[in-house]
């Protein structure tokens, strides 16, 4: 049986602290629904009701296209070792574009002004649900270590190439709706 709460508690924070992996949902109304792992060292609780991660580049930019179409996120942390838990954050999701005054305030405030290579844009929860399980159906599993290869890859590729990815595969979904990762667009 799962509890509700509506905002993030002291033990929510802990249990997001001790975590390696979580998993972004979105979807529009008519769009293909799309689940994304995302490692924990970009996550951040800014406050009880939001939190942010600093979205790397990817084969797709689904989440973006989606939360300018929709607006809805839930994020999803499952306990792989420890006590069984499963946490979702459910709520409305905003994009921090890479060209705004506001993404560089956040990479300072949040991030020490350390911008990894291939970050493309904030992606931001407004928290209206917080929802426990038990996650007694989570396998275990034993934490490895992070992957090298995607800093890698977009070091190799360098400003100019992880622009030009960017403008041939990050502009539209799947569906072909926009992601605003340009100004202009």
């Amino acid at each position: 049986m799962g509890e509700r709460f509506d905002r993030l508690h002291d033990k929510h924070r802990a249990f997001i602290a001790r975590q390696h992996l979580f998993f972004a949902a979105s979807a529009t109304a008519d769009s293909r629904i799309n689940l994304s792992p995302r490692s924990t060292d970009l996550f951040r609780v800014v406050s009880e009701c939001r939190v942010l991660y600093l979205d790397r580049t990817g084969s797709g930019n689904e989440t973006a296209a989606h939360l300018l179409a929709d607006g809805r996120l839930t994020i999803m942390f499952c306990a792989f070792s420890g006590p069984p838990r499963i946490l979702r954050l459910y709520g409305r999701g905003s994009l921090v574009q890479r060209w705004s005054e506001t993404f560089d305030a956040i990479v300072r405030d949040c991030f020490a002004d350390d911008l990894p290579a291939g970050a493309r844009q904030v992606v931001q929860l407004n928290i209206d649900l917080v929802k426990e399980s038990c996650g007694f159906g989570v396998p275990r599993f034993d934490y490895a270590g992070e992957r090298e290869a995607l800093e890698r890859w977009a070091e190799d590729k360098g400003p100019a190439g992880i622009e030009a990815y960017w403008r041939e595969r990050n502009r539209t979904s799947l569906d072909g709706d926009p992601t605003g990762i340009f100004p202009e667009e």
